[in-house]
């Protein structure tokens, strides 16, 4: 017999009841240390987005849509002749040579533009016309939307049929 009363083993069973212990406690410690120290995580299926705003470099002011005066027997609306421009009337860009139309803040070369119509776009004249600077210009809407608005020279608008 050796020392200590049992044959064969170096280290007495209490020393390895107290490593297992130890060693356990180490493990939890470190999941919960590592539990602790990252960041929350976003459930799943849960998209995070951020939002940018980025400051305009150029000083432009929002643009406001002059009032229409209704007109005082609703029932009555002028009628227009075929090819005609005129309030209601439904016109398209045309003859830019692709370079489009600049549609302004108001009528006249002058005044800041604020959208460019592509040749092709559809727009609903809601005001005019306005002579200046060599051209006749009229208030016209875009027809799918009404954000997109401006006065434009009538040289480039062709009347199209109601859609």
């Amino acid at each position: 017999m050796g020392r200590g009363g049992s044959q064969g083993c170096l280290i007495p069973p209490k020393s390895w009841i107290v490593a297992f212990i130890l060693g356990g406690g180490l493990f939890v410690g470190l999941l919960i240390l590592i539990n602790y120290t990252q960041p929350p995580r976003a459930p799943v299926g849960v998209v995070t987005a951020a939002l940018t705003v980025i400051p305009s470099s150029s000083g432009t002011q929002t643009p406001t849509v002059p009032e229409n005066p209704v007109p005082e027997n609703p029932q009555e609306t002028p009628t227009l002749e075929p090819g005609t421009i005129g309030i209601g009337a439904f016109v398209q860009v045309s003859g830019t040579g692709g370079d489009g139309l600049r549609l302004r803040q108001g009528p006249g070369l002058n005044y800041e533009m604020q959208f460019l119509g592509l040749d092709g776009e559809l727009f609903e004249v809601g005001d005019g016309p306005v002579e200046a600077d060599g051209y006749i210009w009229w208030f016209v809407v875009g027809s799918y939307d009404e954000t997109h608005h401006g006065w434009a020279a009538s040289d480039f608008l062709t009347v199209v049929p109601s859609p």
